[in-house]
């Protein structure tokens, strides 16, 4: 098999650097990160302890997990079903490469991150792509159940979704869990950007739903709960038996992650409800700020209830329907660089959608406005 190609995320941000573009493509963000946790880890380093941790994480660690769950998602979990492993995308690979066995089919829904393809064929799988329509990306149940097969092993989902913004409400979780526990399916629900919600709307964990407790491996990011991306600090959570097979494969694939970083991001799990929300009510701002920006300027701004990110409307904001051709001359021509929404799709992509990330300062967002502003109107000349 083919090494697969150096991601759209990559390349773009090797572009913008070489033109010196805002960089609105790639998801890390630029504003102030919490002091508190980087004071964590600076103690950590200095007064606990820089040697092996243990394989499936430190006990405190597992335990400020399942702490915050409790907390924030009503989830009553146990230290033993968890797994911290090197960021978010190890997890799934350890749960993929615990599962999926040669021959064995996966459901996506794409728009997808872009490692799940090539994880499970990795693995020897097959992945069946269930696409969700714009502009609600609802989960198409009836589409689910048609692609169920006599070798589909895990159905693979993503909530709050990236790159539409969008979350998976209860009544679809229990329809899908439904459908999993009939045709004893596993489902592996990357739920990285559950920290980042806003307004009302509120997670809803595939572990809420009673059909799904027992078959569900949920994966969560310390990188996006509080914005660190580079730490690579994440977990699988699961029932008992699914979490020591997900660790027997994490075993050989990192063994463990940096100690002092564990220590940090046990600290801060274990802040209280009004340090998160004051945490995410800043990149709530950035959200409005630049949705609210390029609105003004004449775009159609998708709504998004969770991410770092905003789609943009290509047809609707009265330009071409060809998102690369389109993000081609965006970073070239404006000097703002977005990801083609494309780019998240394996099989007949939607090319009218550009998706730019906000987590940035004002005066950046600002900027990326105002040059977007006069690159609609050249093109619309």
């Amino acid at each position: 098999m083919t090494a697969p190609a150096t991601s759209i995320f990559e390349r773009t941000s090797l572009l913008a650097r070489e033109l010196g573009a805002i960089n609105l493509g790639q998801g890390f963000p630029d504003l102030p990160e919490p002091a508190e946790l980087l004071e964590a880890a600076r103690r950590a380093l200095v007064e606990r302890s820089n040697q092996y941790p243990p394989m499936r994480g430190l006990a405190e660690l597992r335990q400020a997990v399942c702490g915050y769950y409790r907390r924030e998602q009503g989830l009553e979990l146990a230290p033993e079903q968890v797994v911290v492993t090197a960021g978010a995308t190890e997890a799934l690979a350890a749960a993929i490469f615990a599962f999926i066995r040669p021959g064995d089919e996966a459901i996506a829904f794409q728009p997808f991150y872009d490692a799940y393809v090539p994880l499970v064929e990795r693995a020897g799988g097959i992945v069946r792509a269930v696409t969700l329509r714009p502009p609600d990306w609802a989960l198409p149940i009836e589409d689910v159940e048609a692609a169920i097969g006599p070798n589909t092993r895990m159905v693979v989902l993503n909530t709050p979704n990236n790159p539409t913004g969008r979350l998976v409400d209860r009544a679809s979780l229990e329809a899908l869990g439904a459908l999993c526990e009939r045709h004893g399916l596993l489902l592996l629900c990357d739920e990285v950007w559950e920290g980042m919600i806003y307004g009302e709307r509120r997670h809803v964990s595939s572990l809420a739903a009673p059909s799904l407790r027992d078959r569900t491996i949920k994966v969560g990011s310390a990188g996006k709960i509080f914005s660190l991306t580079g730490w690579k600090v994440g977990w699988a959570v699961a029932a008992p038996k699914l979490a020591e097979a997900i660790a027997r494969q994490h075993q050989y694939l990192t063994f463990t992650i940096p100690t002092p970083l564990q220590w940090a991001v046990a600290d801060g799990l274990a802040r209280p409800g009004a340090w998160h929300a004051g945490h995410r009510a800043r990149y709530a701002a950035a959200r409005d700020r630049l949705g609210g920006g390029l609105t003004a300027a004449g775009y159609a701004v998708l709504p998004a209830v969770g991410t770092w990110f905003v789609n943009l409307d290509l047809e609707a904001s009265g330009l071409p329907a060809d998102d690369e051709a389109v993000a081609d001359r965006m970073v070239r021509e404006a000097g703002v660089a977005a990801i083609p929404v494309s780019a998240f799709y394996r099989d007949d992509p939607e090319r009218g959608f550009l998706r730019l990330c906000f987590a940035k300062e004002d005066a950046t967002l600002d900027e990326a406005v105002e040059r977007l502003g006069r690159f609609r109107a050249r093109l619309r000349d």
